[in-house]
């Protein structure tokens, strides 16, 4: 890898990104003849095809496939440093934390609130991220600290649990599944499933119930692709899908339409902070240590308020 610099992954990862050399030239600002040079150039350096193409199509080689994961995590190492070293340089003493809305967002409130009377703390911006964008944030340098929420990729990440909860079935009110107490993830196998669109197998299995057992629970059907809660609950509603949510999120959304049931089997959904792996801030320790302590003082008020 000594002879392959960083212009040359980034060229990579465009055309494996886009699967199509013309879309990839115009992301780059550039001409396709010279991208096209340049991944010919990479191959034979690494001794390795890593694009099968033709005039049609182009598709990744096993080799490709482990270079597109691997550059991701060199890419992301550079972006961070580069992020955190113009911090540094502008004296600026800030701590920079992310989740995606609802849930996390509100216990992230209050872990900032206590986060804040800690004597010389600096100041911390709260940047509200999409679905799957914390963990790349955290790894890029965009972000310190972020909450993450199941599923989650540990890659070049430490983490700390914070909140585990059951997931519960979100079902349209006139749904056959409704008038049942009580669910298996088995229950929707064949029926239509939400989609996130940054979503991957894995992530997939997850929201359909299959993460688990995924022979028993059987195939869930391609549902409507959703961005966030509130439209994921809209195609709940409308009869478009069933879904896997967080208690909580039914907690806060209960309404005539939606029937929430309990799931027997389904793993739980858990919410963790993370931060850079090998990150040495006293105040990135100091964050995950009163997020841990905000934790426990909330499970501490749910158990009192249910007894």
């Amino acid at each position: 890898m000594a002879d392959v610099d960083l212009r040359d992954l980034r060229y990579f990862r465009a055309v494996a990104e886009e699967l199509n050399f013309s879309r990839a030239a115009e992301r780059l600002g550039m001409t396709q003849p010279p991208l096209s040079r340049a991944i010919t150039l990479l191959e034979r350096r690494l001794g390795a095809r890593l694009l099968e193409r033709t005039s049609h199509h182009v598709a990744l080689t096993p080799a490709g496939e482990v270079l597109f994961a691997e550059s991701r995590t060199v890419l992301d190492a550079l972006d961070g440093a580069v992020r955190r070293t113009r911090l540094a340089a502008s004296g600026i003493p800030t701590l920079t934390v992310t989740a995606k809305p609802c849930v996390a967002t509100d216990l992230l409130r209050r872990i900032v609130a206590a986060y804040g009377v800690l004597p010389g703390a600096p100041a911390v911006e709260i940047v509200v991220s999409g679905y799957g964008e914390q963990s790349a944030m955290v790894r890029d340098g965009r972000a310190d600290v972020a909450l993450l929420g199941s599923p989650y990729d540990r890659r070049g990440l430490d983490i700390e649990p914070l909140v585990e909860e059951p997931r519960v079935a979100a079902l349209p009110a006139g749904h056959a599944l409704a008038g049942r107490s009580v669910l298996t993830c088995r229950d929707f196998a064949g029926l239509a499933m939400p989609r996130w669109p940054a979503a991957d197998a894995a992530e997939g299995d997850y929201w359909a119930g299959r993460d688990r057992e995924p022979a028993r629970a059987g195939e869930a059907a391609s549902g409507p692709v959703v961005h966030d809660n509130a439209q994921l609950l809209e195609s709940v509603a409308l009869g478009q899908a069933v879904a896997l949510v967080p208690t909580s999120l039914a907690e806060r959304n209960s309404r005539a339409d939606i029937a929430f049931r309990p799931v027997s089997d389904a793993s739980p959904y858990t919410i963790a902070v993370a931060w850079r792996e090998g990150a040495r801030s006293p105040w990135i320790a100091r964050m995950v240590e009163v997020s841990v302590k905000v934790a426990f003082e909330i499970a501490g008020e749910d158990a009192a308020g249910h007894a």
